[in-house]
């Protein structure tokens, strides 16, 4: 499913709940969650009770004291909205999935050969039972095939209408419960009970259900909670000064500068950056397991990327044909397609197409020739055809050179001339087979009736712009490391056509394990994907552990992030969503702390102005009156959590660029901006207040 748009906060299915939802989360439980609003909450039921006192004793300035006491309640109610808008569209999300948890029965088997199976309800399945799955049957729960092999439609969950095949053993015998089976049938071993299957864990996710503050956002509260004791401490004490000064400064208008002292801004939008970000790689088709992986993400160091299906295409392709002396391209062009006639395999098909391509050699009557062909097998690392006529063999160079050593035929035509040339032919070879393997390409060697009549070069074809996105990582400040089960020769051919800065050639398990521990003992942290058993204990290791969908369960519940799409190359996209989301809370953070610096020269100089009449000189802003000033500053604090709650969702725009260029960039955009903003806001509304005489 490619990346969905994200939904507009006027759009209805998300604007009218989300304005109940501002109401609803007033409880006191809820605020207390956010100790800002909280604060913020308590000060308005204060002023409030004030007001209410006022309005029956007759005081004084009644119209003033109840448009503060609205702006604040709309702060904080702003600050509530914010939030549920992005809750609301995880919930958009959560309602698209649960609609694919359907009450299904299930066929659970009933003895050991499966022939015989009783219909149950797929919610009364049990881990490690074994159900039978056909043509049109819905999958009831999580499980691994163990028998057979079908075409799943996994719409309900991905969104792809590409059907994906599973099949018992290997990476791809995970499933899904609420999935399709479109043909054949698959024997399942159930490995989730009712309630805990992955798309309840998708639901629950996507909601916020389960949602935990990260570190990083958990210090941030604490930080400012501290500035709200400081501005609470500092603003009890002001009624000491005006004491002294031979005055008194009403509790409305104390409240207002505490309100305006403290960060509100951040403070009403930190919870729903939170929610987005998640939310943004949810819509990317990537469950996060936790804030936390997403923010892991964003502070990721070292990047580890399987070569296949990830840097390359995952097929390679015949690219050329490179003969031993005495012997023309298209001989060796025939010899090898004959070999690959049925050879069903990607690289096998590309050498049809190529001698079809480059010498008009096309595919012959196989029955006439009486061919029988010969598969590829493991022990013998070659496959091939025997003819009426003659024997032709194509694969590793070794076996080839193997099978031909022990074969009575000649090498190159007579029994005298192949002692003498043998040795010769077989250097040749080799050298042409080397020379492949340093240029990152793969030989496969050609013999035909015990002669060798040379290699074919099959290349792994690097994804197009990938070393582009590569030199964007590098100047994001990440390093980058391809992990392939390859030769050094090939590996190193491939990672500098690539432009990754290092790899690992014939990897195993053990040594990608080791490699992460390597990376995190020098304080870095590591992303990386998988999709395998053998890929689980890296993927836990991981600060970053991106499993596919098509991926084992093991694979699954060792990462912190599932690929629904299983495509590898989306770590890119993941560490750039991570980046986002922190750059997005440290802009805000700074236009918040950078705001407050205009909301004081427009408050504090109204508040003290009877009693220093020196502070004029700080009215920069022109303020008609103290009055209108206070309330000026009140508005436009809440105002402008509404006019941020797009940037908050949506998320800074990531560039690419070094830490201290980003750092100096968001200083002169969030941070000057957060100055001047205000400067202009605050003046605009004082004069639509003074014009409508509003105080």
């Amino acid at each position: 499913m490619s990346q969905a748009k994200s939904a507009s906060i006027v759009d209805s299915r998300i604007f009218i709940p989300a304005v109940g939802a501002a109401f609803k989360k007033l409880n006191p439980r809820t605020l207390a969650k956010n100790p800002v609003m909280f604060v913020v909450a308590t000060v308005s039921a204060l002023t409030t009770i004030l007001f209410i006192r006022d309005l029956v004793g007759s005081g004084s300035d009644l119209g003033f004291s109840f448009q503060i006491n609205l702006w604040l309640w709309f702060t904080v109610l702003f600050a509530n909205f914010a939030e549920a808008v992005a809750e609301g569209r995880g919930k958009a999300q959560a309602d698209s999935l649960r609609k694919a948890r359907t009450e299904t029965q299930a066929k659970l088997l009933t003895d050991n050969n499966g022939s015989g199976y009783r219909l149950v309800p797929g919610t009364s399945l049990k881990v490690g039972d074994l159900v039978l799955v056909e043509a049109g049957d819905i999958i009831p729960s999580d499980g691994e095939v163990v028998e057979g092999v079908a075409s799943v439609n996994e719409a309900a969950i991905t969104g792809e209408s590409a059907p994906v095949i599973r099949e018992s053993g290997g990476d791809r015998s995970a499933v899904t419960g609420g999935t399709q089976v479109l043909s054949d049938w698959i024997r399942v071993r159930i490995t989730a009970a009712a309630g805990s299957t992955f798309l309840d864990r998708m639901i629950s996710l996507v909601e916020g259900a389960q949602r935990q503050k990260t570190p990083n956002e958990i210090a941030l509260n604490i930080l400012l909670a501290g500035m709200t004791l400081i501005f609470v401490l500092a603003t009890a004490t002001i009624p000491s000064f005006a004491i002294y000064a031979g005055g008194s400064i009403p509790v409305i208008i104390l409240v207002a500068l505490f309100v305006t002292l403290i960060p509100t801004t951040i403070g009403a939008l930190l919870s729903a950056i939170g929610i987005a970000g998640m939310d943004r790689l949810v819509r990317f088709n990537v469950l996060a397991m936790s804030g936390r992986a997403v923010e892991a993400a964003g502070d990721v160091d070292t990047l580890l990327l399987d070569k296949t299906g990830t840097i390359t295409l995952g097929n390679r392709q015949a690219t050329a044909f490179h003969p031993v002396g005495g012997v023309s391209e298209e001989e060796l062009a025939d010899a090898a397609q004959l070999a690959s006639l049925a050879d069903e395999t990607p690289e096998g098909r590309s050498i049809v197409v190529l001698a079809k391509e480059k010498y008009a050699i096309r595919g012959r009557e196989m029955a006439n020739l009486k061919a029988n062909f010969v598969p590829f097998t493991a022990q013998t690392r070659m496959s091939g055809v025997d003819l009426e006529a003659s024997s032709i063999r194509k694969g590793a160079v070794d076996a080839v050179l193997s099978y031909v050593g022990s074969s009575s035929a000649s090498i190159s035509g007579t029994a005298s001339v192949a002692i003498r040339n043998k040795s010769d032919v077989v250097r040749e070879l080799q050298a042409i087979a080397d020379q492949i393997a340093k240029a990152g390409g793969t030989p496969l060697a050609v013999a035909r009736n015990g002669r060798l009549l040379g290699v074919i070069q099959l290349k792994d074809i690097v994804k197009g712009g990938i070393r582009e996105r590569f030199a964007e990582l590098r100047r994001m400040g990440i390093r980058t490391v391809m992990i392939t089960g390859d030769n050094p020769m090939t590996a190193a051919a491939i990672a500098a056509e690539a432009g990754v800065d290092d790899f690992l050639a014939q990897a195993t398990p053990e040594n990608k394990l080791t490699l992460i521990r390597q990376e995190q003992a020098k304080g870095k942290l590591v992303a990386m994907c998988g999709d395998g058993t053998n890929d689980a204990p890296a993927l836990a290791q991981a600060d970053v552990g991106v499993a596919m969908n098509t991926g084992t369960v093991a694979a699954r519940e060792a990462g912190n992030m599932v690929d629904l799409d299983s495509d590898p190359t989306k770590l890119i996209e993941i560490v750039e969503i991570g980046k986002q989301l922190l750059m997005t809370r440290g802009a805000l953070t700074t236009f918040s702390i950078a705001n407050d610096i205009a909301k004081y020269f427009a408050i504090i100089p109204a508040m003290f102005l009877t009693f220093y009449p020196q502070l004029s000189a700080l009215n920069v802003m022109g303020l008609s009156s103290p009055q209108s000033a206070i309330l000026s500053a009140i508005i436009f604090n809440a105002l402008i959590i509404i006019a941020l709650i797009p940037l908050s969702l949506k998320g800074v725009r990531y560039r690419p660029i070094g830490a201290g260029a980003l750092l100096s960039r968001n200083l002169l955009i969030y941070g000057l901006g957060g100055i001047v903003v205000p400067f202009v806001g605050i003046k605009a509304i004082d004069m639509l207040i003074s014009a409508a005489h509003l105080a």
